[in-house]
């Protein structure tokens, strides 16, 4: 956002104001409102929301200090240490310095609003006058709370941990927020601020302090962003920023540039050529590599994403035990390596296990911050959901809790919807062992599939023995008295292939039967180098699978663009950056459509269009096959076990 002008926050002005910041944090009363304090009358004792709301003994009005608490904590974590320690004293200068600057920009608020005016007018005022008094004082208080918040996290974030999910999972949220002014809702926040802080289960070291500091003040500006909607009079908010003297600490409206940070996650290292079998899932798992990384950083835009062959969300499916964790670990050690010989910042970022919430809303809440990173443009991010049939399961079975439907809600409208955006730097892969249990709306976004089958042959047997047993071969020579095989080198048959159609068996038509019916119903009429051909197919297809849509023909438009696009890059761009990555966006789109062009040469549209269409109808048929036969399969299982039994128990005397 580009704003009219930005005001200087001086330094001199910060020093005249530091006095009543730490008058703040001496002493303040807070009465807590009778809906906080109710909150959760239903919890268990040991509840901290409970805790909390019992924090005033009974009292009305309670006075606090965070000063005295932080020391407290001193001698209760450090009880040796003569000096305040440094996580202590960091976070206590962090909040002062915080409670000084929203202030100050409390004060640039009054002045430029006209509040400042308002106020000393007050009691001359009308009823309209009044209420301009109100609102404005509402906006003043939310917007110092927001500085203030922004400020202790600018200082604190690069001294907390980088993992703060067990804090997370401690904190309870915030009982409540004032805006009413603002000297209630700095009272306000420090009060509950200060009374985690005292809670015995919150600190258990003075790491703790800065961890749960940053997790308190972040969780106070989702606050203030929850509600800034209802505020009125924001124009000299929203039309400037404020940038701190001697420092690269700025405020930009209500813009968080904290929101949406993740780092990566540590995953095993694992090269391609250790995963038996595969082809197909090897084969597409480098060409995502490839297009994510000719993501350039400056246009903020892929090449690869307006030629059609970038897919935004994929999905690869396969029975237990056939490699898809061990490719995405692959596919996750492809794209840092690259990326750190191309000194370029990347994020893997796969979905936790503790998504689901047992709290109303909860669930979207955690989706939501698992998402938004996914939107930072400055990295490449990998964001695989393994088992993702447990999160994303079809919303209409019985017993479904409400925490999936939750997820599902946020997954389809940050990639299909009003939250969708993708600058072509990121790509988020299901895997799943039952793809037919996805919800249908989810699986309608899957751009792109490939099926996951392990080994399938006596040479990926073998190359799985030769791996495994080669750990004993290095350490311990001859001990492995087995002979090698005479007519194949070890690992052969994993060599990456060069392209899909070394891969793809030739597919005119469709191997599920109903999908075959259909095609030879539809050839009978036209050729399928015809438009209509397809038109009619789809027409057709929908009336057999109801839930075939618009958006599965975009995914099978997608499917041929990719397989159009289907070409390695030269490697020497990889080995002399300059040549490809480096380049600015236009020559790399040339680039590439000049090896779109030279792969084109003996392949036919139409060929590859009917190919790819025959797949992924087939997938479609599959999916919606499957668990029907599961059923089946398991019923007859069942009967036949019954059977068996009463046999026995025949024969028993």
């Amino acid at each position: 956002m580009q704003h009219n002008s930005t005001f200087p926050i001086k330094q001199n002005e910060l020093n005249m104001l530091r006095d009543e910041a730490t008058s703040y944090l001496k002493s303040i009363q807070w009465e807590q409102s009778q809906r906080a304090k109710n909150r959760d009358n239903d919890g268990k004792d040991e509840s901290i929301l409970l805790y909390l709301s019992r924090a005033n003994n009974g009292s009305n009005v309670s006075v606090t200090s965070v000063s005295k608490t932080i020391l407290s904590l001193k001698k209760k974590l450090l009880p040796e240490s003569v000096a305040i320690p440094l996580f202590l004293n960091q976070t206590l200068y962090a909040v002062q310095e915080g409670i000084t600057l929203g202030i100050w920009v409390k004060d640039s608020y009054y002045d430029a609003s006209g509040l400042s005016t308002l106020a000393e007018n007050k009691s001359a005022l009308d009823n309209s006058g009044k209420r301009e008094y109100e609102s404005k004082m509402l906006t003043a208080t939310a917007f110092m709370l927001f500085a203030t918040a922004y400020k202790i996290l600018h200082d604190l974030k690069p001294h907390a941990s980088d993992d703060l999910s067990v804090m997370k999972q401690k904190f309870a949220g915030i009982p409540e927020v004032s805006f009413l002014s603002p000297l209630k809702g700095i009272s306000c926040q420090l009060f509950y601020y200060d009374k985690y802080l005292g809670h015995p289960d919150i600190i258990k070291t003075d790491k703790d302090v800065i961890d749960f500091t940053v997790v308190y003040f972040e969780a106070l500006i989702d606050e203030i962003q929850l509600r800034k909607s209802t505020l009125e009079y924001t124009d000299t908010i929203e039309d400037r920023s404020f940038k701190l003297e001697n420092s690269d600490f700025t405020i930009d409206g209500w813009n968080n540039v904290f929101a949406g940070t993740a780092v990566s996650v540590e995953f095993n290292k694992i090269q391609f050529e250790q995963i038996v079998g595969n082809k197909d899932a090897k084969h597409f798992a480098r060409r995502l590599t490839e297009r994510l990384l000719s993501y350039d950083f400056e246009a903020k835009k892929n090449p690869f994403q307006e030629l059609g062959g970038f897919m935004p969300v994929f999905m690869g499916y396969g029975i237990p035990g056939t490699g898809k964790s061990m490719l995405i670990a692959a596919i996750a050690t492809r794209l840092k390596e690259h990326s750190e010989n191309l000194n370029i910042p990347f994020l893997f970022h796969p979905m936790p296990d503790t998504l689901i919430s047992t709290f109303q809303g909860g669930s979207a809440e955690k989706m939501v911050e698992w998402m938004k990173p996914l939107q930072d443009p400055t990295r490449l991010i990998f964001a695989p959901i393994d088992d993702a049939e447990n999160n994303l399961q079809e919303r209409t079975t019985q017993g479904v809790s409400a925490g999936v439907k939750e997820v599902i809600g946020v997954f389809l409208r940050y990639t299909e919807g009003a939250y969708a955006v993708n600058y072509g730097n990121s790509s988020i892969g299901l895997f799943t062992n039952l793809p037919e249990m996805l919800d249908k709306a989810v699986i309608s976004r899957v751009q792109g599939r490939f099926k996951i089958d392990g080994a399938r042959n006596e040479k990926d047997f073998v190359d799985q023995d030769y791996l495994w047993w080669k750990k004993l071969e290095d350490t311990m020579p001859d001990f492995i008295n087995m002979s090698s095989p005479e007519d194949y080198k070890y690992l052969d048959a994993q060599k990456v292939a060069k392209n899909l159609g070394e891969i793809l068996e030739k597919i005119d038509k469709p191997t599920e039967e109903r999908v075959l019916d259909t095609f030879d119903k539809v050839s009978s009429k036209y050729k399928d180098n015809e438009h209509m051909f397809y038109a009619h197919l789809y027409t057709e297809i929908q009336k057999i699978f109801p839930f075939f849509s618009s958006r599965d023909v975009r995914n099978i438009q997608k499917a041929v663009s990719l397989r159009l696009t289907d070409f390695d890059l030269e490697d020497d761009w990889f080995n002399n950056p300059e040549v490809y990555f480096k380049k600015d966006y236009d020559t790399k789109f040339g680039m590439l459509q000049e090896l779109m062009r030279a792969n084109m040469k003996g392949l036919d549209f139409s060929d590859i269009r009917r190919q790819e269409v025959v797949r992924y109808l087939d997938n479609v048929a599959t999916i919606a096959d499957t668990d029907f036969k599961r059923k089946v399969d398991a019923r007859i299982n069942q009967l036949n076990i019954e059977t068996e039994a009463r046999e026995r128990f025949g024969k028993i005397d």
